[in-house]
């Protein structure tokens, strides 16, 4: 599969999630959407990267957007997770990666010299219609959350 680009439609996804929901992208239709992707639920920077989300929540609603972040974490890590940090919006879980590998997120990575494959933290807005409106590849947290706030202004 090609890497996806602003303009491209978003592939669809049906996960589960830490409020004991299943989401998907036709279910979100109508609405804009920031979905996240994230390596590990409670992990130094994977818990920043939430609380910074939860911290500007309310001004990501009034864009008319809704928070959605995923890992390869099951449900369960994803419900502690969220209550642990209090968290207002949904952890998907996506344990097959399929919904990464849809996305172009699960890759080869390096870490202190060690290849390995896994999640590059990356975050997608998702328009009303579907369609990607910006992709934030290899984020880094601080500031990040306010480029979104940006984004959906746009």
């Amino acid at each position: 599969m090609s890497e996806l680009k602003v303009g491209d439609r978003a592939p669809d996804f049906f996960l589960p999630a830490s409020d004991g929901k299943t989401y998907s992208l036709k279910d979100l239709k109508g609405k804009k959407i920031v979905l996240y992707f994230y390596p590990e639920d409670d992990t130094p920077t994977c818990t920043k990267q939430a609380c910074a989300f939860r911290d500007e929540y309310s001004g990501i609603k009034k864009k008319g957007a809704v928070v959605i972040g995923a890992s390869p974490n099951n449900t369960l890590s994803h419900e502690k997770f969220s209550k642990k940090y209090r968290l207002p919006f949904p952890l998907v879980s996506d344990e097959d990666k399929s919904t990464m590998k849809a996305y172009g997120v699960w890759k080869k990575k390096q870490l202190f010299g060690i290849k390995y494959i896994g999640v590059v933290r990356t975050t997608f807005v998702i328009n009303e219609e579907g369609i990607i409106t910006h992709i934030f590849p290899k984020v880094r947290i601080k500031g990040h959350v306010e480029k979104i706030l940006q984004a959906l202004s746009e």
